[in-house]
């Protein structure tokens, strides 16, 4: 397998996935503003769509969309402690908290990157986004990790997407339990394995 990351970005939840299934992987980082790989390919023949994470699962077969890619590793793996059978309310949790990120804290602060969006619009995303904080804070207070008790693949993608705060003029410094989340995540060999193969961190 070999995924298409840029660092940093969400392609570093599916990143992170690899390294704490033990997987034999390859990774090809992308110039998205030239749509190019390292390696000088047309990244657009691999994702028309033009954006990462894309994994190639075979010549000529690949995938894309962090939460599917997250699903997809850890049931080929049979990992079911990064994301229970199917069917199971504990699944259902999974997928809840999986979508959450996405949809409330990825895109809410994954906007804040646009240098054409008005100050405007920036106040109004970082309100919405504190109140989504606010909630996690207290979620993450309950329970240590975001589906319960031990890590899963919703954790990789929501670490990836709360480092991006620093970025964006976002303070996590009044959300305690978000803090010490961070600080559990951040410390797997999985996670600290990925940073350093995206050049974060030394």
């Amino acid at each position: 397998m070999k995924l298409y990351y840029s660092p940093g970005a969400c392609s570093m939840a599916p990143h992170i996935i690899l390294h704490e299934l033990g997987k034999k992987f390859t990774i090809e980082k992308v110039d998205l503003g030239a749509k190019k790989t390292e390696t000088g390919a047309d990244f657009l023949k691999a994702n028309s769509k033009g954006y990462v994470p894309t994994l190639e699962i075979k010549k000529g077969e690949n995938l894309t969309e962090v939460a599917i890619i997250l699903q997809y590793l850890a049931d080929k793996a049979k990992a079911t402690k990064l994301l229970p059978k199917t069917g199971t309310m504990a699944r259902y949790r999974a997928m809840e908290a999986l979508n959450f990120v996405s949809s409330e804290l990825h895109k809410g602060i994954g906007g804040l990157f646009n240098p054409a969006m008005p100050d405007a619009g920036k106040a109004a995303i970082k309100d919405r986004v504190a109140k989504r904080l606010t909630w996690l804070d207290g979620h993450l207070g309950k329970q240590n990790f975001m589906a319960g008790k031990s890590f899963g693949v919703a954790d990789a993608y929501a670490f990836t997407v709360l480092g991006w705060t620093k970025h964006v003029g976002i303070d996590l410094a009044p959300y305690k339990n978000i803090g010490a989340y961070l600080g559990r995540v951040g410390s797997r060999k999985s996670v600290q394995a990925a940073l350093k193969a995206e050049g974060l961190v030394k």
